[in-house]
């Protein structure tokens, strides 16, 4: 519960639109004088902010060792509290996108160095990019859905935070109904926007035959199983899209509608990946009757998994032979700055040469070789002139070797964890 405690014998004021979506009632700040800055602008007085603001959170939770409560009155009170504070939840983030913007837009407009410094009023209080711009998607959210009628002021706090996000990302139409719940003064919640989103997309989507629209209709099939079908098949060329859609109409049964969605979660991972491997280019591989033999043979899932792995390798020794180049940058720098007054630098260097060489080797597993352990052996050629900013153009062959500890099992000691196939409920 949200109170806000204003002077007796003061009289009222327009409230703002922040004070209007707390439920804070207008209140005129007493008359004090502002200590002026060293150039004459007055400064935040923040004892004049409290006076105005005096937000108190009293949210009444039952006891738990009271054995008079029954548990419904019990769960009802712990749900009551649980929505002040999810609603506290979203106004708290939507103020603070809307802060962020503001700082963000100050120092895009202002001139060069003289701007509040996004990134450093960021590290100032700990907040990372990643959670300024999510915080400023959330605002602009809001703003967005204000705007175009959608909803009124006061009705975000039907909303739960990630019921308002998943809102923000459907369509107009979803959009509109759901708006229409929260002004009728339902409580709205991700799983309700969830079901709504999923039977828009079973009812209007073209991507689905009619069939199986028809099956979604009677609800013989819920739409919470066709929605991810789509979601998939968007990804897939117009060519794949023809194929699973006959394979659906063909037969139209939540048996079939599960295999195709895993199918299509597995060929598009097989496609994207396959356009990111390097090694899959200019080559004389053809990847859709190499695709066709994999469904042939039901191994799409092997070869998808393939196909990605060898992307993410490929990432790998990129990043590796950059970290590499600049350890031996950085350890060059330190050789010539030090010298022999400084043994334990010295000692330090010695011990990561093995990183710096020509091979690096590491050891994984037990270091002393009792239990399971490999030691890596990695041998790095350069070929090409060295660009900093092209890595990918610079050709790198890396052979591996590996020695293991003796009357060590390998099966037995190395589990592959594979991505879980289970679609299930998404």
């Amino acid at each position: 519960m949200v109170q806000a405690a204003a002077q007796a014998d003061t009289p009222p004021t327009k409230a703002s639109q922040f004070e209007a979506q707390f439920d804070i009632a207008p209140v005129k700040p007493p008359k004090k004088a502002r200590k002026p800055k060293a150039n004459g602008e007055p400064v935040l007085d923040l004892a004049t902010l409290e006076e105005k603001l005096a937000i108190s959170f009293d949210v009444q939770l039952p006891d738990p060792e009271d054995t008079e409560i029954s548990a419904y009155d019990f769960q009802q009170q712990i749900e009551l509290a649980w929505q002040v504070c999810d609603r506290l939840d979203l106004q708290t983030d939507v103020w603070r996108g809307k802060i962020l913007r503001a700082v963000r837009d100050r120092e895009r407009t202002s001139e060069p160095g003289k701007g509040l410094g996004f990134l450093n009023w960021l590290k100032d209080r700990e907040i990372s990019r990643s959670t300024a711009y999510s915080l400023i998607d959330l605002a602009e959210c809001a703003d967005r859905m204000i705007d175009d009628g959608y909803l009124e002021a006061e009705d975000v706090n039907k909303f739960t935070k990630r019921a308002f996000m998943e809102t923000a990302k459907s369509s107009t139409e979803v959009q509109q109904v759901i708006a229409d719940s929260a002004k009728q003064g339902k409580r709205i919640t991700r799983r309700e926007v969830k079901q709504l989103s999923d039977e828009w997309v079973a009812m209007t989507s073209d991507l689905i035959p009619e069939e199986l629209r028809v099956k979604a209709a009677d609800q013989s099939i819920p739409p919470r199983y066709i929605a991810p079908l789509v979601k998939q098949m968007e990804r897939l060329p117009e060519i794949h899209q023809d194929t699973i859609r006959e394979a659906v109409a063909e037969n139209p049964d939540l048996g079939t509608l599960k295999q195709v969605t895993a199918e299509a979660r597995y060929l598009a991972r097989y496609l994207e990946g396959a356009n990111q491997v390097q090694a899959l280019n200019d080559s004389n591989v053809d990847l859709e009757l190499a695709l066709e033999e994999a469904l042939r043979l039901g191994v799409l899932n092997t070869a998808a998994e393939l196909v990605n792995q060898s992307g993410i390798l490929e990432g790998a020794i990129a990043k590796l032979y950059g970290s590499w180049r600049k350890m031996n940058q950085l350890s060059e720098r330190l050789y010539v700055d030090t010298g022999a007054s400084t043994p334990h630098l010295r000692g330090l260097l010695g011990r990561l040469d093995q990183l710096c060489g020509e091979t690096v080797e590491i050891t994984i597993g037990d270091p002393n070789g009792e239990g399971f352990s490999r030691t890596i052996k990695l041998t790095i050629e350069e070929s090409g002139e060295m660009n900093s900013n092209q890595l990918d153009a610079t050709e790198i062959s890396i052979s591996a070797t590996m020695s293991a500890s003796a009357e060590t099992n390998l099966s037995t000691n190395i589990n592959i964890d594979s991505e879980d196939d289970d679609l299930g409920e998404w």
